[in-house]
């Protein structure tokens, strides 16, 4: 799709337009009564919830540039259940779609001269990071900026067009689609956000993340008929953002995992440790599921062959809790040996062998297309 600017505003505008229905009423003379004009709004196709859920991984990534309008409305109409995004704030408290602290691998922040005073060193989760960070930016320095694609060995034609939107400008993409579509959010690095970003009521950024999605009507427990109508998961890989964000809002919550090895930012545990029976026993309180990095359930070897899965996902299911690993990129480097460069070999193994429940994908149209192609059959 060789978007343009022009034509992504054009598409952002018209999904603003909400239907309603409308009356007309008759002539007092005729004695008609009121009835809905032809063509009202009709109900929109509900939320998909009797398969496992096709997640779009910062929109359909894998074809434009990632956490950019253009993606999420790409994956929604490739068909994805839920579009995904990483929530961080700006120095003048904004919150936007952006996965890094910093703004150097995906935007052409460098290329701005007036900006090259802000690059600098800050302690990132046990790290120290150079480069622009975006919690040195106000949303208006922000929106001067255009997003690239992050990986050299995708398709580059789209870079230098689209701007980082907010976290209002992606809910409004999913509530102004055709059908029901999820929003998936990640509270993304809250120790770092509220290090550097402070709000002028004291609130801190778990507040004003639940706060957007109240404002939207976002909120019903799982499954619950509110829920259905306005989906959405809240992820993070902050254990106590969660369970902070527990007091807000009912909406379900998905506790990321990274690599066993790897320390939580605001525990500093690592994550084999609080992934052990103790911890699920006491985090399934609060989150409906967990989002663990796929070779965290399911280890390769050194020279890319998969090993036996660990007992991750049986051990989330039998407290009742769901698996969505994350991240399924389709190119040949990325797929293990065994699935002889067939992306889908890859999902059927992890949705029919494995058994989970949902899927975090660059190419949300391949999933959606295995899974129909697989529905078929049976």
């Amino acid at each position: 799709l060789p978007v343009r600017l022009t034509c992504v505003c054009v598409r952002a505008c018209a999904g603003v337009v909400v239907a309603a229905a409308l009356l007309v009423l008759g002539c007092a003379s005729s004695g008609a009564t009121a009835r809905p004009l032809v063509g009202a709004a009709a109900a929109k196709q509900p939320l998909q919830t009797s398969r496992p859920y096709n997640i779009a991984h910062r929109g359909s990534n894998g074809e434009l540039p990632e956490e950019t309008a253009a993606a999420y409305m790409r994956a929604v109409d490739e068909g994805a259940d839920f579009i995904e995004a990483d929530i961080v704030a700006t120095k003048d408290g904004h919150l936007v779609c952006f996965h890094d602290v910093t703004l150097d691998d995906t935007t052409d922040v460098a290329d701005h001269k007036e900006f090259a005073a802000r690059r600098r060193t800050l302690q990132v989760q046990w790290a120290n990071v150079t480069g622009y960070f975006i919690t040195d930016f106000t949303l208006a320095e922000l929106k001067t900026l255009r997003v690239k694609q992050r990986w050299s060995f995708r398709d580059k034609s789209h870079d230098g067009i689209s701007p980082i939107i907010t976290f209002d400008e992606f809910i409004d993409i999913a509530l102004n689609a055709k059908r029901v579509v999820g929003i998936y959010p990640e509270m993304k690095s809250p120790v770092f956000i509220n290090q550097h970003v402070k709000w002028a009521d004291g609130k801190k950024y778990e507040d004003k993340f639940i706060a957007t999605l109240k404002k939207y009507g976002y909120g019903g427990k799982y499954m619950t008929k509110r829920w259905t109508e306005r989906p959405v998961f809240i992820q993070s890989f902050a254990p106590t953002s969660l369970i902070y964000a527990a007091d807000l809002t009912d909406s379900p919550k998905v506790f990321l995992i990274d690599d066993v090895t790897v320390r939580t930012e605001d525990t500093d545990q690592s994550y084999e440790e609080i992934t052990s029976d103790e911890y699920l026993d006491y985090m399934r309180e609060y989150v409906v599921g967990i989002g663990p990095w796929k070779d965290t359930v399911v280890p390769p070897t050194r020279d890319n062959t998969l090993t036996t899965p660990t007992d991750m996902v049986a051990m989330a299911h039998a407290r009742g809790l769901q698996v969505h690993p994350y991240t399924y990129r389709n190119e040949n480097r990325f797929l293990h040996y065994n699935f002889r460069q067939d992306p889908y070999a890859e999902y059927d193994y992890w949705l029919n062998d494995v058994g989970v429940d949902g899927l975090f994908t660059d190419f949300p149209a391949s999933l959606r297309r295995f899974q129909d192609w697989t529905a078929a059959k049976n």
